[in-house]
């Protein structure tokens, strides 16, 4: 079974008021407590990279990677570096938003900047992968726009997020996670009725086939599963717990309780 982890941007409204370090330290605990083996930061809140990675230790987890920083050019990579570095992680994270996979051109564009990263990023011994949404699984000229950026730049991996491979309905996520697992080094998980205008529910109470979708993955390749709710039905906290349970108690993936 694949390690669970959090990403904390699910929690980000969590730490209010003021996003401070304490709130930070306060929701690496009770995620600790949970059972949650790793957490996937999306902002270190005043912390250094080191000093997360000790704390995120000391509490009995590791780094699922992370999104902090995230890359969007060249001049990102060196200094993602330095953080995966302190982080313990060799995966450096980038994404694009829709208008760099809107057509033809955009594609070619974002596999060209995309191809350059990962040079970078290689050539200091780090590897650099991809997080999607949905419009990169939105279908151009009959192809989806994934499998033909995938075409123009080969040696990037992939953090597929399945709920959003699915393209609100429109794709089956264990067929989209499937077709990526040889580069799919993390997997992020939601749940929920596939429709954008609806938000989501904690994993195994929406219409995802998880899994399917664990079973589309490559044990040999990735590397965690990872639980993020960009937003909920319910209490944020409350999905957060069910989640790990689910997955944990159904055997979809490996938790410390």
């Amino acid at each position: 079974m694949y390690p669970i982890a959090v990403q904390l941007y699910s929690l980000r409204d969590m730490m209010q008021p003021g996003y401070e370090k304490e709130d930070f330290l306060q929701i690496l605990k009770w995620v600790a407590a949970i059972g949650y083996k790793g957490v996937q930061p999306a902002g270190l809140w005043g912390y250094t990279p080191a000093e997360v990675t000790r704390i995120v230790e000391d509490l009995g987890m590791s780094m699922a990677g992370t999104h902090s920083p995230f890359c969007r050019k060249v001049e990102d990579i060196s200094a993602a570096v330095d953080a995966a570095g302190d982080m313990k992680t060799d995966l450096i994270a980038a994404g694009f938003g829709e208008a760099e996979f809107a057509d033809m051109d955009a594609i070619k564009r974002t596999a060209e900047l995309v191809s350059a990263m990962d040079e970078a990023c290689r050539r200091q011994g780090c590897r650099l992968y991809l997080h999607n949404h949905a419009h990169e699984f939105a279908k151009i000229n009959g192809r989806i726009a994934y499998e033909i950026f995938e075409e123009l730049c080969p040696t990037v991996k992939y953090e597929i997020d399945a709920y959003w491979s699915a393209n609100h309905g429109a794709n089956d996520p264990a067929e989209m996670v499937r077709k990526f697992r040889e580069k799919c080094v993390l997997l992020h998980l939601k749940d929920g009725t596939f429709n954008k205008n609806i938000n989501m529910l904690p994993l195994g109470t929406g219409k995802m086939n998880i899994p399917a979708v664990i079973e589309a993955c490559d044990p040999a390749v990735n590397q965690w599963v990872i639980v993020e709710l960009d937003n909920c039905c319910i209490d944020m906290m409350r999905a957060i717990k069910m989640s790990y349970r689910y997955m944990v108690s159904n055997g979809l993936a490996a938790g410390n309780r």
